[in-house]
């Protein structure tokens, strides 16, 4: 796998009272959750970017407000028409 740099401010990670490797996880976490949400890249990918399994990740998605399920506009009214010709 490959790896990314991303400078930040001296103090940072506590000032949010987290480790490093605490603030690091994070930041792969919201990284790979926000690549998800945006539908760039599959709930798979995104938790081994986040160095998580799917279902933990999936399940971290929700404590951050962030969809679990990535549905785009497209595919919900395929699925409204779908159920409408069922009536």
């Amino acid at each position: 796998m490959k790896t990314v740099s991303i400078p930040y401010p001296e103090g940072l990670p506590q000032s949010l009272k987290l480790s490093d490797s605490e603030f690091a996880g994070e930041i792969r976490f919201l990284a790979a959750g926000k690549l998800y949400e945006l539908g760039k890249i599959s709930s798979g990918k995104a938790a081994k970017m986040a160095l998580m399994d799917r279902v933990s990740f999936l399940e971290k998605l929700g404590r951050y407000k962030m969809p679990a399920i990535n549905i785009q506009a497209e595919e919900t009214d395929k699925e409204i028409e779908a159920l409408q010709s069922l009536k």
